[in-house]
């Protein structure tokens, strides 16, 4: 068996490895940047490895994906050589490829990537796999007494950079018929905070970094929407949090004034929210510090995925997503894909997420029936332990593609046996 690649290339991050092991060699970010202090774009470092000399305040990104579809496939190539010659140390020519793509790529993107794979690169052989098939296979191989495992069937709500998807899954397969979608994602959330804060203190809309981070560390969902408004009014409140901006000469990289006291409003019991619930004097930002004020943002970012129609879009929340996924399969699955409902994507990991789904969901699905969801152990690395366990496997090369018949049928041909 050839060296198997396992490469799950997302619009925010790739995570790449080797088969068969339990954690990728290297994730690192899916983009190119430019700094303030270089002439030319570079390549970012692997994120367990992150250099803090580098300062990205107002640095250029030029992304290959846009909207979780490939649309510069010359600035992916660049990417790919570099991380295959000199992150991994491969030899595409005697390698096999595992190559993640989202559900329901159109037929251009899709010739585009098989050009890459295999003229470009050269790989000896290819397999395709949709993300959410492979966080379902290793689910069902992590829990073998769970109801995912014994009815081989499971909904994944992938959230991930660009997209949030809502995908039930049968035997390792996605049902395509019954994929919803909300074309919100992690870069949205990123984008919405700029907008939240240029408008309130400083501007940040070349920030993106910058705004990334804050949002990662900082912002949570909201249990009680009402509630947290009314308390974020209040000047001195247990929400507010202070992220200090990089001054490029002490530090070139922001962080949280106070990360325990960031914390700390999602511990309170529901008794001490109504006594922190009284109105006070709010205070103007001052524009002279080299920090921002963050209070009702903390919450309102994560709140459009439950409300999209903030940021005007005219389209169903996830929890209603959900439901009209699960609706569109056979009446004898839905009830066992309500108890098996995966949350997997690095959009995810806000604090409280779950909780508030699963409260959502419940008005929404018949008493008779269980809701149960389980968020994965690591959202971000899900998709990929999964591409590790298939190719691992001893069927995997002949699941595969091979150059030569990639040369002799064509890209349209070969794609059936993926997802067929």
């Amino acid at each position: 068996m050839s060296n198997i690649v396992v490469l799950d290339n997302g619009g925010g991050l790739i995570k790449a490895g080797q088969g068969g092991e339990r954690d990728p060699t290297t994730v690192i970010p899916n983009c190119l940047y430019k700094p303030l202090s270089s002439k030319k774009f570079l390549h970012p470092s692997p994120l367990t490895s992150l250099s803090d000399e580098i300062d990205l305040t107002s640095a250029a990104v030029r992304r290959p994906i846009d909207r979780g579809y490939l649309i510069n496939s010359d600035l992916q190539r660049e990417i790919w050589s570099h991380l295959f010659t000199s992150l991994l140390h491969i030899t595409p020519s005697s390698s096999s490829l595992l190559l993640t793509e989202a559900p329901l790529s159109i037929p251009s993107v899709q010739r585009t990537t098989d050009e890459l794979v295999f003229e470009d690169f050269g790989f000896s052989s290819l397999y395709v796999a949709h993300p959410q098939s492979l966080v379902h296979l290793y689910e069902a191989s992590r829990q073998p007494d769970s109801i995912l495992s014994k009815t081989q069937c499971s909904l994944v709500v992938d959230c991930g950079f660009s997209f949030t998807h809502a995908v039930p899954v049968l035997h390792n397969f996605t049902l395509n018929h019954a994929i919803k979608r909300i074309d919100l994602g992690g870069k949205a959330f990123t984008n919405y905070l700029k907008e939240l804060v240029s408008y309130r203190s400083i501007n940040v809309m070349d920030e993106t970094f910058l705004v990334d981070d804050a949002k990662e560390k900082l912002c949570f969902v909201s249990l009680d929407l009402l509630r947290d408004l009314r308390l974020a009014r209040n000047g001195n409140n247990l929400i507010k949090s202070t992220y200090v901006l990089p001054d490029g000469v002490t530090h070139t990289k922001g962080y949280v004034k106070d990360p325990q006291a960031a914390k700390r409003f999602l511990s309170l019991s529901e008794k001490e929210h109504v006594l922190m619930d009284k109105v006070g004097e709010r205070r103007k930002a001052d524009m002279n510090k080299n920090e921002i004020d963050l209070t009702n943002e903390r919450f309102l970012v994560p709140e459009t995925l439950f409300q999209p129609a903030d940021l005007g879009m005219n389209q169903a929340g996830l929890a209603e997503c959900i439901v009209r996924a699960i609706n569109s399969c056979h009446s004898y699955l839905q009830p066992v894909l309500y108890q098996s409902i995966i949350l997997t994507g690095g959009s995810t990991l806000f604090p409280q997420l779950k909780e508030r789904l699963e409260g959502e969901l419940r008005p929404l699905v018949p008493d008779h029936v269980d809701v149960k969801i389980t968020t994965q152990e690591d959202p971000i690395l899900g998709v990929w332990r999964g591409g590790s366990l298939l190719a691992s496997s001893p069927d995997f090369e002949s699941m595969c593609v091979t150059k030569a018949e990639y040369e002799e049928l064509g890209s349209a041909r070969c794609r059936r046996r993926f997802f067929h």
